[in-house]
């Protein structure tokens, strides 16, 4: 599928040797959106409300992680942290960015957690959204959404999880991430990354409290009240734990606050990249 008939599809770099597609809009300070790990998520797919309201007054850099979207899929490649760490610091090596604001959503606010734990001085801020990276107990809703065999039935039962606002979920959403599910290779790797006991892959995306506890980074904490994917007690934890931190909580809101609240969302992220 190409770029022209594919919205999720953008741009190609080398990022850590692996071919990556990621999206590149607005100029001005960078911010990087690492998406969460649904099955079919892409870096467009989770962002697209927010790249261009975002895209305003930043630069906006929105990749599809390796093994995640049209992002390259190496044979014999262990997805863990460190790949994914080290993919994201290579992508901003190819792009020449020295630092950057980081929103990480879910598996991306481990990410982001991490990346910032282990390379301090590439980030400036962090917003961490609805964000695993610090120890819990498996959710069903999470050991659903990791375990997740393609159909159409699965999917809207996955999206009913996801979502707050059952309106969201339309039989033409479930279809569209169905067909997204079953791309060559997606769901492939997809199932290989977090296999069951699913309890190890909340663990392998947690960082240590004691590293959380000496980030220096501006943090905005960002949780769905209704969240049944991650425990609600993560952004509290975070809140509690990183120093120069605030947290916000959307009311009536599931997993999906960047979507279910695209509106407030963009402007409490915006309102605080933007903040001297």
């Amino acid at each position: 599928m190409g770029g022209a008939h594919n919205p999720e599809i953008a741009n190609f770099i080398l990022a850590n040797g692996i071919r990556t597609n990621y999206h590149d809009v607005g100029s001005g300070k960078p911010v990087l959106l690492i998406h969460g790990s649904g099955p079919g998520v892409t870096g467009w797919a989770n962002w697209r409300l927010t790249i261009p309201e975002l895209a305003v007054g930043s630069r906006v850099i929105a990749p599809d992680m390796v093994g995640f979207g049209f992002t390259e899929r190496p044979d014999g490649i262990r997805y863990g942290m460190d790949t994914w760490v080290d993919q994201a610091v290579g992508l901003l090596d190819a792009l020449e960015i020295e630092s950057t604001d980081i929103v990480g959503n879910s598996f991306g606010g481990g990410l982001a957690l991490a990346l910032a734990i282990r390379h301090p001085k590439r980030v400036r801020k962090l917003v961490l959204m609805g964000s695993a990276g610090v120890p819990f107990t498996l959710t069903p809703g999470l050991d659903l959404a990791w375990g997740y065999e393609p159909s159409i039935a699965n999917m809207r039962k996955l999206l009913d999880v996801f979502a707050y606002d059952r309106n969201l979920v339309t039989d033409e959403l479930a279809e569209l991430r169905y067909k997204a599910s079953i791309q060559p290779g997606f769901q492939e790797a997809f199932s290989s990354m977090f296999p069951a006991p699913r309890q190890n892959g909340v663990d392998a995306l947690a960082s240590r409290e004691a590293d959380i506890r000496a980030l220096p980074h501006d943090t905005l904490v960002i949780h769905g009240r209704e969240d049944q994917i991650i425990p609600l007690s993560n952004s509290l934890n975070l809140a509690n734990w990183i120093s120069r931190s605030q947290l916000h909580v959307f009311g009536r809101c599931g997993h999906w606050t960047q979507i279910e609240h695209a509106a407030r969302f963009n402007r409490l992220v915006a309102n605080f990249l933007t903040e001297a």
